[in-house]
């Protein structure tokens, strides 16, 4: 497979999931909005922390507001992780390799990227936010749902299930990190009921809520970390991303775990070891924001050696193929 089609099916995944994953925090802080205890001021500007994205934000915006906070998140293409933004580059990703990907795949990306756009050109009015929001979510689902049934499973598969994967695991980190040390007003709110609020929110922000009380019941920080974090078998949790992100990244080069071939091989086995001998303890005594600060920052690194190993073209190769055009 030529590196531009596996880089494609990769981004094109990670932006669908991207996009989802704004609607899901938005939708959840409208949520959490309803059942804020009188005094306790709409909370929107840890949803700009959530996507790292304040310094451009402040370019543009001079207010954290529910409507700057919803336009910049949902429409503002100056914002390349608001939804329509990361819709239109899934979009183009997916023009560039419909040879590879399903004809109801390419039908769900534009019927995907034409509702957000219709929808944008209301000035970044939405009338029913919870409805909306979850229409983006639906529609994510239905592309991947998609791709599993409609695609063949071979590298480009694996590429993009790859990135959808790792970018899961990204913004769950993220969710969990921003939302409750930044939405936590005062350490005084601690084991009160804004703080289940909070961390029920958190739940709602990952699509946790139900799965959660069905295993633990009660809303429990610490069985809240562990189940979003280190569970294997619920789809968003962090350490069930890294297994399955693995386990495409060594169906695409065919090296058995425990071994490896390359740098991509070697930071993602790493990474997915480091979780499976992880507790919850461990992430105590460490520091919840400092665990989840130092595995966005091994995601990062991890993304970046993907590209190298597969992506990028060696400088030697480059240079022969700008002598051959000169």
């Amino acid at each position: 497979m030529l590196s531009r089609v596996a880089e494609s099916m990769y981004w094109m995944a990670r932006y669908v999931e991207r996009a989802e994953n704004v609607a899901r925090i938005m939708d959840a802080n409208y949520h959490m909005i309803l059942d804020l205890p009188t005094g306790i001021g709409e909370q929107w500007e840890p949803l700009i922390v959530t996507t790292g994205d304040e310094e451009l934000f402040k370019k543009h915006y001079s207010e954290f507001n529910e409507e700057n906070v919803v336009k910049f998140l949902t429409f503002d293409t100056r914002n390349p992780n608001s939804i329509l933004s990361c819709l239109q580059m899934a979009r183009e990703n997916a023009r560039s390799v419909r040879e590879w990907i399903s004809s109801e795949m390419w039908l769900q990306i534009n019927t995907f990227y034409l509702l957000v756009k219709g929808a944008s050109r209301r000035g970044g009015y939405i009338e029913l936010p919870h409805e909306f929001f979850v229409e983006v979510m639906m529609a994510s689902h239905l592309f991947t749902g998609l791709s599993q049934n409609t695609m063949t499973h071979g590298d480009g598969w694996q590429f993009a299930r790859l990135g959808r994967m790792l970018e899961r695991a990204d913004k769950t980190a993220r969710i969990i990190d921003v939302k409750y040390f930044i939405l936590l007003p005062s350490i005084e709110y601690i084991g009160t009921p804004f703080d289940h609020i909070l961390w029920g929110s958190i739940l709602r922000s990952a699509s946790a809520f139900e799965m959660y009380r069905k295993r633990y019941g009660q809303v429990v920080p610490d069985q809240i970390i562990e189940f979003l974090t280190l569970d294997t078998e619920f789809p968003r949790a962090i350490h069930h991303c890294l297994i399955i992100a693995e386990l495409s990244l060594r169906n695409i080069s065919g090296t058995m775990r425990g071994r490896f071939t390359n740098r991509a091989e070697k930071a993602l086995g790493r990474l997915l070891a480091d979780i499976d001998y992880t507790t919850v303890e461990d992430i105590k005594a460490v520091g919840l924001h400092e665990f989840l600060d130092g595995l966005q920052t091994r995601l990062n690194h991890t993304g970046e050696v993907i590209y190298e190993t597969f992506f990028s073209i060696p400088a030697a190769t480059a240079a022969t193929q700008e002598q051959t055009q000169l």
